[in-house]
């Protein structure tokens, strides 16, 4: 391959801003193109009054890599954390109420969420043998066969939800959750093995003052000349010494070879730039799946709320037939995203298992967000105060049996100068594209050095 000359970074979402602080912090050079008009990706807070959205991210789970990040951009001084005790405690919809879901593997066993049976589950997990790996085993049946169907509903099948937007019964346990499958062959239990492992603290969960987008407007500033909006890449081609150009409407970079080219693009758009030069990776990107997810943000008066809300927000496990998969308690979180005397809600529309309620039009889905919202909450106001959602037409990419296919592809293309750091490769939250984009950027960086 030849000798790096510059890097062409596809995507101004968090995964291609962070590897192109960390290139910049290298001293390599290097183009960031992004389509539209604004650093984030995914990442978008919104301000409306005062009202304080997020289209995307709620918060971050602070990992080492993320506040080394957030300490090298001066962004410590504007983390908010939640109060006291508040973020610790998750709810789940049962038998039409909510229950607060036990945080600990002992308190699994002493609270009374599951029956007795699948605490009695529970323990015989700590003695059922491990089984081989099986690449096809799904998350469902590894909880069924390591637990048993009750912990799949109401602890699985929400904490799914929560994360991918994804249906238990179609992600891949090898893809979504690796480390599940390396504990049980490590130790013969899952339970043993987050034990041993030291599993079960709760990292800090936090914000930034005036919302998340803060963390890719900070990466953007410092990348300043490098960064390039409004600059969708209509083509990529590669010429018969490995060069690539990148082509845009304007035509600007034309003029300029790039000999490596981070991916930080959704595997729809990937799959589009990459047809003509490498058709069978190519087409195994176009087959992550992607389900519809609304973004629905209501404020109600606070004295119109019966449920003390002291809490992260609940989750709808698929088996109650709720409209919506869960909601955070965003004023609970963070009490500046809203008037003082009200309350925000930011509650969750459709997702893999139920992507046809993410179709409804507005009209439709706003009064039912509102009537569930009033149900379950005890909510008096015949309507709320502010309402607002964004519509992910292509939300969170599944770790289904199509996932397993794109990542070997994705691994292939690295023997030609093409790396992905999409989060459909680096996995899908915050701290997880971040850790991912800076050990590419240090892996690219070593080998330009050496």
């Amino acid at each position: 391959m030849p000798s790096p000359t510059r890097i062409a970074i596809l995507g101004g979402g968090i995964t291609g801003l962070t590897a192109a602080y960390y290139l910049a912090r290298a001293g390599l050079d290097f183009d960031l193109f992004e389509a539209s008009d604004e650093p984030g990706g995914n990442m978008r807070s919104r301000r409306e009054g005062e009202y304080i959205t997020e289209l995307g991210p709620n918060s971050l789970l602070l990992s080492p890599e993320l506040e080394d990040l957030l300490r090298e951009l001066d962004l410590t001084d504007q983390i908010q954390e939640p109060p006291a005790g508040v973020g610790a405690n998750r709810y789940v919809l049962r038998a039409g109420r909510y229950r607060k879901l036990p945080s600990s593997p002992p308190a699994l066993l002493l609270s009374g969420f599951f029956s007795l049976k699948a605490r009695l589950d529970i323990l015989r997990e700590l003695t059922r043998p491990a089984a081989a790996p099986d690449p096809t085993e799904t998350v469902a049946a590894f909880f069924r066969r390591r637990f048993d169907q009750e912990i799949v509903d109401y602890a699985v099948n929400p904490f799914v939800s929560g994360i991918y937007a994804g249906d238990p019964a179609q992600l891949l346990v090898q893809q979504a959750f690796p480390k599940l499958v390396e504990l049980e062959q490590q130790h013969g239990s899952v339970l043993r093995g987050l034990a041993k492992a030291g599993v079960g603290q709760r990292r800090r969960t936090v914000s930034l003052r005036g919302g998340l987008q803060a963390l890719p407007d900070a990466l953007a500033a410092r990348l300043a000349g490098h960064v390039f909006f409004h600059q969708p890449v209509t083509a990529l081609t590669r010429d018969e010494a490995g060069l690539y150009r990148v082509h845009t409407p304007g035509g600007a970079f034309a003029d300029r070879a790039y000999s490596q080219v981070l991916i930080a693009l959704p595997a729809y758009v990937a799959a589009e730039l990459l047809e003509p030069v490498f058709p069978a990776q190519a087409a195994a990107f176009g087959q992550v799946y992607y389900p519809p997810m609304a973004a629905v943000h209501t404020a109600y008066r606070r004295q119109d709320v019966r449920h003390p809300l002291h809490g992260f927000g609940a989750l709808h496990p698929k088996v109650e037939g709720a409209y919506a998969a869960g909601s955070i308690w965003s004023s609970s979180l963070y009490p500046d995203r809203c008037p003082a005397d009200e309350v925000l809600f930011t509650t969750f529309v459709g997702g893999a298992q139920s992507a046809e309620a993410a179709q409804d039009a507005e009209a439709v889905m706003l009064p039912r967000v509102h009537e569930e919202l009033c149900r379950l909450y005890g909510i008096s106001a015949g309507a709320p105060q502010w309402q607002r959602r964004y519509v992910w037409e292509q939300a969170i990419p599944q770790a289904d049996a199509q996932l397993a296919p794109a990542r070997e592809a994705a691994a292939a293309l690295a023997t030609y100068g093409i790396e992905v750091v999409s989060n459909w490769q680096a996995g899908v939250s915050v701290p997880d594209c971040v850790r991912y984009a800076r050990q590419v950027a240090e892996k690219i960086s070593a080998t330009s050095i050496g």
